[in-house]
């Protein structure tokens, strides 16, 4: 009788033009271009192997489009934190750092991941199309912002005769800012209105910010109120050993999440009376405001959390968690 085929882990380093998979522990080094040649190509190559899970880096967007064709061929995918990824090639012996020394060692994270007895809280949900179209927005959004932000520190330290060119160059980004920012709108109406209603319910919550919420936090009403703030990077985490008691702090996670949750977690304080009376009574014990500032911004996203998680809109008795 034929042996049954061995499941495998494969690790996959990506590159802006190619990306390095191995296949297995151990196994095959192969290299593809970062392309749907390259893509199709990988496909081929899995077809007939039992895969366990394929694990790959986030890369600034470069492993995106990869990682969605991998899954929509029905693979669980993991994409890792590269510090977390580093950490774990050190800690297994992999001193030197090359592209396929890398692939191999995420093939052996991708084991190590695969049977965790919390295996799916690692995988990446299932991006659809409408979801992938407003990421591209709100990344475009973001990146435009850091473009004004730039013009305008030269605009107050720029000569007078540079000025005409920069307020040109402004006037222009806003433009820009401002079409984006309607197709955001548009694009939320269209394809995610009920979500998105339920999450304007809460106080503060504006267009932007769901649109961020929906775009990069896919995960938001799957997880608990614990693992999501781990996710986003506003719970904090205890750094103890023997005797030391170390400072809570908070670090890692999704930035993108967080900037938006800024302004909204500020309206909340002001006017929410449950979370602006947790403010006062976090600075009040002598928590330093930013700190008082981070845990309310928690708060907020765990209330959010439960919101999607119930289907329900904005209701006070969410605010006890």
């Amino acid at each position: 009788m034929k042996d049954a085929p061995k499941s495998i882990r494969v690790g996959i380093d990506v590159a802006k033009r190619g990306f390095e998979a191995c296949f297995g522990v151990g196994g095959e080094v192969v290299s593809f271009t970062n392309d749907d040649a390259g893509f199709e190509a990988l496909l081929l190559r899995l077809k007939g192997l039992e895969v366990g899970m394929v694990v790959m880096e986030a890369t600034g967007g470069y492993e995106a489009q990869l990682a969605c064709a991998v899954q929509a061929a029905g693979y669980a995918v993991a994409v890792v934190n590269p510090r977390q990824a580093r950490d774990f090639a050190k800690s297994m012996g992999y001193l030197a750092k090359t592209d396929r020394i890398d692939a191999a060692a995420l093939s052996e994270f991708a084991q190590a991941l695969d049977g965790h007895p919390q295996r799916e809280r690692f995988l990446k949900p299932l991006s659809d199309p409408d979801r992938q179209s407003l990421a591209a927005l709100v990344t475009r959004r973001r990146q435009l912002l850091e473009m004004l932000t730039a013009e305008r520190n030269r605009l107050s330290l720029g000569h007078r005769a540079a000025r005409k060119s920069i307020e040109a160059v402004i006037k222009a980004l806003q433009r820009q800012l401002d079409d984006i920012e309607l197709q955001m709108v548009v694009h939320v109406n269209q394809h995610h209105r009920v979500l998105a209603d339920l999450l304007r319910s809460a106080k503060g919550v504006g267009q932007n910010t769901v649109a961020v919420l929906i775009a990069e936090l896919p995960e938001l009403g799957r997880l608990s109120g614990r693992e999501i703030g781990k996710l986003v990077g506003v719970a904090p985490l205890n750094r103890d050993s023997g005797m030391h008691r170390g400072k809570r702090t908070t670090f890692g996670g999704r930035a993108a999440v967080r900037s938006a949750l800024y302004m909204p977690t500020w309206v909340a304080i002001r006017h929410n009376p449950v979370i602006r009376a947790f403010y006062q009574r976090l600075v009040a014990a002598g928590k330093a405001k930013k700190v008082a500032l981070v845990a309310c911004m928690r708060k907020l996203l765990v209330i959010l959390n439960a919101m999607v998680r119930s289907g329900k809109q904005w209701d006070y008795s969410l605010e006890i968690t």
